[in-house]
């Protein structure tokens, strides 16, 4: 492959190739996600305590994995990681369809956690050491509508093959796997660059000595506990047992945020061009805000206007979502030396991982409690979080400071 070659954005091809490896990748995942639990209750027989703990062995061990995969990327490269990551999640699905006990299950559960928590740093590495700096938050951009829009379609199909019962949740997840496995083999044939820089002493302890870093990924808990697990896991509940609104409209919901990623976010990334990255991200930490406080809203209204409320915090957690990620992995990527890239990956994929797991723990009880205590303290932590973000300005390198403008 030509490495000179540039198609739309100006990106170069293999940025491009990577990209129908992830739609793939996230068309077989947004097919299995909906459904892991009511398969392994409905359709395997287990309790519904064995299916929770199940399905959180495969969040709980991502957070155990992601930094360990960072000294991994560091040594044998981000390509390899991340394909050893995929033939992981593949083992782990494959045995997750033919499971007969819980112990089967878990096993493969064990699989498919620890190359879900090495894939997001792996996989954000290597898209950081394909481009220049002043490509990344467009390869980021791109990155982020392949798998939204994958996660989107697969979705839609996951609901049409699981209505065939047992027989449709095996092959959704075997067709899953076989998506992980298609990534894989985009990722050995087409991309032939993965960079190994030489070793830099200090491993972890570079990272702790950041400040800048250490603030950006205790601030990303925060955020990504409210925009993207809140709105994920704790909204579709309020939604439907507080403001009564049926299953179908809340999977519309979901659709909803998903489609406005989609349209939004490579249009969101040309605007942020030679703008503050730190205000950038402030500014989508505020629209969580917004959302939080219009679904709150949203339980003195009538169910109809209820429905349209929800619907416009959905989509304003989309465009949120947008100018946030703008600025996250390409601001981690120009804070890292070379040599421990895979390291700062890691430490933020540990906490993107940490903000899924505390937003339904916590935001399950606070939701049983008081809804509306659910909904302001979601908007506390993320005005909080914006507060924070724009903090963090005076503690970048001012070379970093701005997203860049790529010319021509």
């Amino acid at each position: 492959m030509n490495r000179l070659r540039t198609l739309g954005l100006g990106l170069p091809a293999d940025i491009w190739v990577v990209q129908v490896g992830m739609f793939l990748n996230y068309l077989g995942w947004g097919s299995v996600m909906p459904f892991e639990v009511i398969y392994l209750h409905d359709a395997r027989g287990f309790s519904l305590g064995v299916a929770g703990l199940i399905v959180g062995v495969i969040t709980g061990l991502a957070v155990v994995a992601a930094p360990i995969a960072g000294p991994a990327i560091d040594r044998i490269g981000a390509r390899a990681t991340a394909a050893c990551a995929g033939v992981a999640l593949a083992v782990g699905y494959v045995g997750l369809a033919v499971a007969h006990t819980p112990r089967q299950a878990l096993f493969a559960a064990v699989a498919a956690g620890l190359g879900n928590g090495a894939l997001i740093p792996s996989q954000s590495a290597l898209i950081a050491s394909l481009v220049g700096p002043e490509l990344r938050h467009r390869a980021t951009a791109l990155s982020r509508v392949s798998s939204n829009l994958g996660a989107a379609i697969g979705a839609a199909m996951g609901g049409v093959i699981a209505a065939y019962g047992l027989n449709g949740f095996i092959a959704l997840y075997l067709a899953n796997a076989v998506t992980y496995l298609l990534y894989v083999l985009v990722l050995v044939i087409a991309v032939r660059r993965d960079e190994r820089p030489e070793p830099l002493a200090g491993g972890y302890r570079i990272l702790a000595r950041d400040r800048a870093f250490v603030r950006l990924a205790l601030t990303n808990v925060g955020v990504i506990a409210v925009g993207w697990g809140i709105f994920t896991w704790i909204v579709p509940a309020y939604a439907h047992d507080e403001l009564d609104i049926s299953a179908r409209l809340v999977g519309l919901l979901l659709f909803g945020n998903a489609l406005t990623v989609v349209v939004a976010q490579i249009p969101v990334a040309r605007l942020s061009e030679g703008r503050r990255r730190t205000t950038t991200m402030a500014l989508g930490s505020l629209l969580f805000v917004v959302a939080s406080l219009v679904v709150f809203a949203a339980a003195v209204l009538g169910s109809g206007l209820a429905f349209t409320a929800v619907l416009i915090a959905s989509i304003a957690v989309g465009v949120g979502e947008c100018f946030y990620t703008t600025g996250l992995m390409p601001l981690v990527a120009d804070l890292a030396p070379a040599a421990v890239r895979g390291r700062y990956m890691g430490a933020i994929g540990l906490s993107w991982w940490l903000g899924l797991g505390l937003a339904p723990t916590l935001g399950a009880q606070l939701l049983s409690v008081s809804p509306a205590a659910a909904m302001l303290s979601a908007a506390s932590v993320a005005f909080a979080a914006a507060l924070s973000l724009l903090a963090l300005e005076q503690e970048l390198p001012a070379a970093i400071r701005l997203t860049p403008r790529p010319s021509g």
